[in-house]
């Protein structure tokens, strides 16, 4: 099954590319355009929201049910759970760090912490959103390539690149305002999403060679891409929004419409 492997590389290749597309904003722009990554992000967790039930715990479910072994319910509880507790641990680590590296204020190298920071709390949780598009293409070894499971696949890609781009932005641009060259700014931008390549390919030789990991894997993913899209993008994305109080958030229905629209058509 390397070919569904090398599909897990080329997605996630595709959502550094994306990455690496919103980073590349520092060399033209001094801020991005707010209302746009607003639409971005609230575009981005809808369709987050939606595949993470469609394609990722709807599939887990069904898989659990077919093997001899746990309770359904419980499998894809206990994954669900323990990838929303991994990236709630993620964030604490970073938050952690954070935090010494605030207390160094006054320091001649408190800038290098400032800026070490911001590109490890983006990089930390790349990882499981990585992790997310390599089980979605993992799975298709068990779904035997059918149209649904590939589209449920490629839309979780499309979902998580789409939100990497400003995410790319978000790392690049503050750190040209500390002093970066843009050239800097771009590469460490981009740097904070080589990660995702990695952890896709990983999630997907796991769930190919180790298949009885795939309804925890599916549920895992999904509860980590559930807590990146309610605790980061949709907070995020209600920003500054005085004037159009709605805006993001029918980007988010758009978002989570386009995926449902997807799965039912093809389904």
């Amino acid at each position: 099954m390397n070919e569904i492997i090398l599909m897990a590389l080329l997605a996630t290749l595709g959502t550094w590319l994306m990455t690496a597309l919103g980073a590349a904003t520092v060399v033209f722009f001094k801020s991005p355009n707010p209302k746009g990554l607003n639409l971005m992000l609230g575009f981005a967790s809808g369709v987050m929201i939606a595949a993470s039930f469609w394609s990722l715990l709807q599939p887990a479910i069904e898989r659990a049910e077919a093997a001899a072994g746990l309770p359904a319910y419980v499998v894809a509880t206990a994954g669900f759970l323990s990838g929303a507790l991994f990236m709630w641990g993620s964030d604490k680590v970073v938050r952690l760090a954070r935090g010494r590296a605030d207390s160094t204020q006054g320091m001649p190298n408190e800038r290098i912490n400032r800026i070490i920071m911001l590109v490890l709390s983006i990089t930390l949780h790349n990882i499981p959103e990585g992790l997310a598009v390599g089980v979605a293409f993992g799975a298709l070894k068990s779904h035997a390539y059918t149209m649904e499971a590939l589209m449920g696949a490629v839309t979780i890609g499309v979902g998580i690149g789409l939100q990497n781009f400003p995410e790319g932005a978000a790392v690049s641009i503050p750190l040209r305002r500390e002093g970066c060259s843009r050239r800097k700014s771009f590469f460490l931008g981009q740097a904070s999403g080589m990660v995702e390549p990695i952890a896709g390919v990983l999630g997907a030789w796991l769930v190919v060679y180790v298949e009885a990991i795939l309804p925890f894997a599916l549920s895992f993913a999904a509860g980590a891409m559930i807590l990146v899209a309610v605790h980061e993008l949709i907070p995020e994305c209600q920003r500054e929004q005085e004037h159009q109080p709605y805006f993001a958030t029918m980007g988010i229905i758009a978002g989570f419409a386009v995926m449902m629209l997807l799965d039912v058509m093809l389904g």
